[in-house]
């Protein structure tokens, strides 16, 4: 078993990625890359629930399955699980339109209301989280 200060430095380092990944959506939002920012919605929600079960030291397999994440989250804190069961829908994006082929072109809206899941589940995790596990300004991001 890690020790806290072990565990609370992994889980900030996946909610600062998070964080990055929030920021990156935001940018390409912006930018009108819709398809891109999908993928960066479901990189924070994942790395967030990741940064969860580090500081709980539940391992995980390596997946961008948010829902199979989410079954971890939920033999610890029920209501992280069925947050998590919201957001799966995140987790075609994590293949969906990241090659070619796909003819499916999201539209900013869509992207906006996957951004607003994505930051939820980084929200509720920072919540459950001890001070010295959560991400914040001081640790270089710029979007919480």
């Amino acid at each position: 078993m890690k020790s806290d200060d072990a565990r609370a430095r992994e889980a900030r380092e996946w909610l600062d990625k998070a964080a990055d990944d929030l920021g990156s959506c935001r940018a390409l939002i912006v930018s009108g890359y819709f398809s891109n920012a999908l993928f960066f919605c479901q990189q924070a929600a994942e790395k967030s629930l990741k940064a969860f079960l580090t500081w709980h030291d539940r391992p995980f397999r390596n997946t961008h399955d948010i829902e199979k994440l989410g079954d971890v989250c939920r033999e610890i804190d029920d209501s992280l699980g069925a947050l998590a069961d919201e957001a799966d829908v995140l987790s075609e994006y994590a293949w969906k339109l990241r090659y070619p082929g796909s003819r499916y072109k999201p539209k900013r809206k869509e992207v906006e209301i996957m951004l607003g899941v994505a930051a939820q589940v980084f929200r509720e995790v920072q919540s459950r989280l001890p001070p010295d596990a959560r991400h914040t300004e001081d640790h270089g991001d710029h979007e919480q």
